[in-house]
């Protein structure tokens, strides 16, 4: 199963990620979405499992759950905006992956058996940081992460 992971739209959905996306089975959006619009625009490729960021504070975004616990593929991936605030054991739990944005930073860590996996912003480029997305390849033998800049 493939899984696509945006964050940090900041209402600004980049027609790039929206190629880069085509044909993932869902969508996680970590969070700062900015605009609902770019939901329902995710929407048309897959389904979609979003969060609140901090950026998401009125409409339909600022309803946003600021964590969402999600099975996909086999796998409880666990999603929050802000690593720092992770509040849970994500091992003791049982969670395979903890999906997170904010920083803008794209990362792939592994600790203990869980990915800790951040996809970078997708939105306006911030910084000298890179535009990205990434996927998530979810299969019998495990979660395979990966990143793919795009601007």
């Amino acid at each position: 199963m493939l899984v696509g992971v945006i964050s940090d739209t900041h209402g600004l959905l980049r027609p790039e990620a929206v190629a880069a996306l085509r044909g993932v089975k869902h969508i996680l959006h970590a969070g700062d979405v900015g605009d609902a619009a770019i939901l329902d625009q995710l929407g048309k490729i897959a389904p979609v499992t979003a969060i609140r960021g901090n950026v998401d504070r009125g409409g339909r975004c600022g309803r946003l759950p600021e964590t969402e616990l999600v099975e996909l593929g086999g796998q409880s991936i666990y999603m929050l905006h802000d690593r720092m605030t992770l509040d849970l054991d994500p091992v003791a739990a049982g969670i395979g992956a903890v999906i997170y944005g904010h920083s803008h930073h794209p990362a792939i860590e592994w600790a203990k058996g869980v990915l800790y996996f951040n996809p970078g912003s997708a939105g306006a480029r911030r910084f000298s940081l890179p535009v990205s997305v990434g996927f998530l390849e979810i299969s019998d033998s495990g979660i395979e992460p990966r990143l793919l800049t795009i601007g």
